[in-house]
């Protein structure tokens, strides 16, 4: 008689067991849809463009935040709106053409310094994310994506990494003459409180310096994995699970 409700009441209880094992999502993993250019990626090659993809929108990121805490800044581009100097910058940068108001042949890290340059007229913000922009270009070997013929090198990873961890101490300590910062980014005060750049920063660090890390072992790497596979080899075959298996000829 109390079967049912006692089957009930187990149903529920399995129901909310299962509920409570799933793994919660507070911040979504950001995937990407299956290309077929994909077929001639590696799994390094993988990594490596998604932290180029993160990366680049940690950039426009950055760039919107500079834009907006200093708007004199995209104003000196002539553009019409905060996005669309925003977007001429990451196009430049995406592209590999030069940044309107720059030599053609100041990219990379040779930008850096002249966004914090005091006498420097023209838009420092965009100038300072065009020159970690382009230096990650520059560290792909001038790709955004890679494939198996591609590769990179550990050490130009950890320079790209110190070159950031370099920018983002300027951007918050370098002033001009009057002791005024050149650009405003974070913020610590009585009332509010704003590290969001530093963050933003941070995350790009630990892409590089995670990128640098493997690369520098992947030759050692290989001869690991190429072992055991030797090692593993034996055991990696069917065998008969019964005397009448074992008496099927193969």
């Amino acid at each position: 008689m109390h079967k049912p409700a006692r089957l009930s009441g187990l149903v529920l209880l399995a129901g909310l067991m299962a509920g409570c094992a799933s793994t919660p999502v507070e911040k979504p993993v950001n995937g990407d849809s299956f290309h077929s250019n994909e077929l001639a990626q590696s799994g390094p090659n993988r990594a490596a463009n998604l932290a180029m993809r993160d990366n680049l929108d940690s950039l426009a990121l950055l760039l919107q935040k500079l834009y907006k805490r200093n708007p004199a800044e995209w104003k000196k581009t002539g553009a019409p709106d905060l996005q669309t100097a925003q977007g001429n910058v990451i196009d430049a940068i995406r592209n590999g053409t030069p940044l309107p108001g720059l030599p053609v042949n100041v990219r990379s890290v040779a930008a850096l310094p002249l966004a914090f340059n005091p006498a420097f007229s023209g838009d420092r913000a965009g100038t300072l994310i065009y020159g970690l922009g382009t230096m990650l270009v520059e560290v792909y070997g001038g790709h955004l994506q890679l494939y198996l013929i591609n590769g990179l090198d550990a050490q130009q990873l950890a320079n790209a990494a110190h070159n950031i961890e370099v920018a983002a101490w300027m951007l918050a300590n370098r002033t001009d003459a009057q002791g005024r910062v050149l650009l405003l980014s974070n913020e610590i005060g009585p009332d509010v409180r704003n590290l969001s750049f530093e963050r933003e920063f941070g995350r790009m660090l630990s892409r590089l310096e995670l990128l640098a890390e493997m690369n520098n072992e992947k030759y050692r790497r290989s001869a690991i994995d190429y072992a055991q596979s030797m090692i593993a080899g034996p055991f990696l075959q069917f065998i008969p699970v019964s005397a009448v298996t074992a008496a099927i000829p193969r």
